[in-house]
């Protein structure tokens, strides 16, 4: 999804001494995930058009599996000037500009065509500038998305209230508690790595995850229901240290714009096909996969979307509210 175009954030003082000169050299592109993620494999692309497409006058080197840190680091060090290219949450993008993060809220999106039509607006573009002038000139350059999040647990979910004091593990972020507490669920923040065996020994009900990551993670053998709430539509972001844009030309800044587009796509489309593929394969192991009316979880969840305490402002929710959820 292409960003370049609809923002022209200021880069940092530190940026502009450096110049706008073009000259051979290897951008660092950094991420989290392992190697056989969609999104890993997208960084290996856009190293491959790149370096084609430049002539060679540029190249891409990929470090996956947090080898050069983890995501907040990662976030540090594009100003730092120790990465150059990153993939990150939108909540750890609102941990710089807060508007950034709101779709990592509950129901802040209906569905993938909401979720296109607010990357591709207006709307999104004074958000991807805020966060440019925040952080000091680096760039959202493009938008993959990550997956929907669903709630596993060892009974079906159709209503709120079958998951009232559930105790249910989210990450330790105000957007994941939200959800529970607003349908009278009992969140229970735990690291990651400590999930499966949370589940398998009682510790904690259900735990919530998009479709892909309830495979990788195993979370099926220790939970018999997947519940279909869809309830955030996780984003990943693109994002280009204002320092290297400033020493590319105008030329490979335009390449560079049209091969992480492209690649965010390729990321978009596999998890899609996933997310379609991976229902089935959940019942052919035995998991009952519900689905769920959502609209009374919308409208638990609603009030506490607008309650001026959050990091962004209720117009900017309007405003994207606002926006097409169908062709």
């Amino acid at each position: 999804m292409n960003l370049f175009k609809a923002i022209k954030p200021t880069v940092s003082v530190a940026a502009l001494a450096i110049g706008t000169m073009s000259y051979a050299d290897e951008l660092k592109f950094a991420h989290v995930y392992e190697v056989n993620h969609p999104l890993h494999k997208a960084a290996e692309r856009a190293a491959e058009l790149f370096e084609e497409r430049t002539e060679g006058r540029h190249s891409i080197a990929v470090f996956p599996a947090s080898a050069l840190g983890k995501e907040a680091d990662l976030n540090e060090g594009l100003s730092l000037g120790t990465v150059d290219i990153i993939y990150t949450g939108a909540g750890f993008a609102g941990s710089i500009y807060g508007p950034a993060s709101m779709t990592d809220f509950p129901f802040t999106l209906r569905n993938l065509k909401h979720w296109e039509a607010y990357f591709n607006s207006d709307v999104f573009g004074e958000v991807a500038q805020g966060y440019a002038d925040a952080s000091g000139g680096n760039e959202i350059a493009s938008v993959s998305y990550y997956g929907s999040r669903h709630v596993t647990s060892n009974k079906p979910i159709h209503s709120p209230a079958d998951m009232e004091d559930l105790k249910i593990r989210v990450p330790n972020a105000p957007a994941y508690v939200l959800f529970p507490k607003a349908i009278g669920a009992n969140p229970t923040p735990m690291a990651f790595a400590e999930v499966y065996l949370a589940l398998q020994q009682g510790v904690v009900d259900a735990q919530e995850n998009p479709l892909p990551t309830i495979q990788a993670k195993k979370f099926h053998e220790v939970q018999s229901d997947i519940n279909l709430t869809g309830h955030i539509t996780n984003s990943t972001y693109t994002v280009v240290s204002g320092i290297r844009l400033s020493m590319l030309s105008d030329e490979d800044k335009q390449i560079l714009d049209a091969v992480l587009d492209e690649t965010a796509d390729m990321v978009t489309e596999a998890i899609v096909a996933s997310e379609a593929e991976l229902v089935g394969w959940f019942r052919d192991q035995g998991v009952n996969v519900n689905e769920v009316d959502r609209a009374p979880f919308i409208e638990a969840v609603a009030p506490a979307l607008t309650t001026g305490d959050l990091p962004f402002p209720t117009d900017l929710y309007n405003a994207l509210q606002t926006l097409p959820d169908a062709e």
